[in-house]
């Protein structure tokens, strides 16, 4: 039997880092982000259903992640009718993946596991965390948005202190060797309990 992990976190918490050290240590992982990256580029299986809708999202044959941002701000509603084009195919994506990894620990790196309801069918959920000046600092030092991106951004996704009182397991991304130290408990924990 496949064993579910879900692994989330607030922005510049270090998710995508311990996703690596997942993958790294043998456990396949599979990416919502990487998923509708593949989706959106040219071929992708959302290139054809949003161009129907939004002609001028699709920019060289590839969904133009900047036009739909410009949409969605002029139009709120526009996210809804995206989501409804996008959520079905990410779902298919992620079928697949599950069907190609039977029996054995995969892991599901998902920003908004909670707020997507995933943790209802994920067996062990992954919250990582760092303390909010370490987070602060990290996502400004990455040159790619403004303090107040990064306010707001925070203001729309759930506490990290409501996200640490539901998860199974924990991990602090303060150091990379504890991180790495945490990852590698936790697959030996759960590889012993799916022997």
């Amino acid at each position: 039997m496949t064993r579910f992990i879900g692994l989330t976190g607030s922005i510049g918490m270090g998710k995508s880092t311990t996703a690596a050290m997942f993958a790294d240590a043998g456990v396949p992982v599979w990416d919502a982000d990487a998923a509708v990256h593949r989706l959106y580029t040219k071929g992708g299986a959302a290139v054809g259903p949003i161009k129907a809708q939004f002609h001028d999202a699709v920019v060289d044959g590839a969904v133009s992640r900047d036009v739909l941002k410009h949409l969605i701000g002029a139009d709120p509603s526009v996210l809804q009718t995206i989501e409804g084009i996008v959520h079905p195919l990410v779902a298919a994506d992620r079928a697949t993946f599950i069907a190609d990894h039977p029996d054995q620990i995969v892991l599901f790196d998902i920003p908004l596991l909670f707020e997507t309801g995933a943790d209802h069918w994920i067996d062990h959920i992954v919250v990582v965390t760092a303390p909010e000046a370490v987070q602060r600092a990290r996502v400004l030092d990455r040159g790619t948005m403004t303090a107040a991106q990064f306010d707001l951004i925070l203001s729309k996704q759930m506490p990290d202190a409501e996200k640490r009182a539901r998860a199974d397991t924990i991990i602090d991304t303060q150091t990379m060797d504890g991180a790495r130290a945490a990852v590698h408990d936790l697959i030996a924990n759960l590889r012993g309990q799916h022997a």
